[in-house]
């Protein structure tokens, strides 16, 4: 977890597309509890897309379409869950990598 004076990484952006950060030294605030909430959601999602994935790679009759969107949702569970490790202190390089 983040040292309570240090900014906390939101598991949200702006709607201009910048990182938010927290201010607060109480963890159970409304806020904290929010961005713990959405974390574990999406950490969760990330768990179910993975096991998806074990499954449909091991479907020789997947198609490429349905592959390209396990790809795309990977994608983005891989980023959340990224962010969620570097809001609870882990060092990352880029928390928010540009799309290609």
């Amino acid at each position: 977890m983040t040292d309570q004076n240090e900014l906390r990484l939101l598991p949200w952006s702006s709607p201009e597309g910048k990182p938010c950060y927290l201010s607060t030294d109480d963890t159970d605030s409304h806020m904290s509890r929010l961005a713990d909430d959405i974390e574990s959601d999406q950490l969760d999602m990330a768990y179910e897309l993975l096991k998806r994935a074990v499954r449909d790679l091991a479907d020789d009759g997947a198609c490429s379409e349905g592959m390209r969107q396990l790809a795309k949702e990977l994608t983005e569970a891989l980023r959340d869950a990224l962010r969620v490790a570097v809001s609870r202190g882990y060092p990352s390089g880029d928390p928010e990598p540009h799309s290609a």
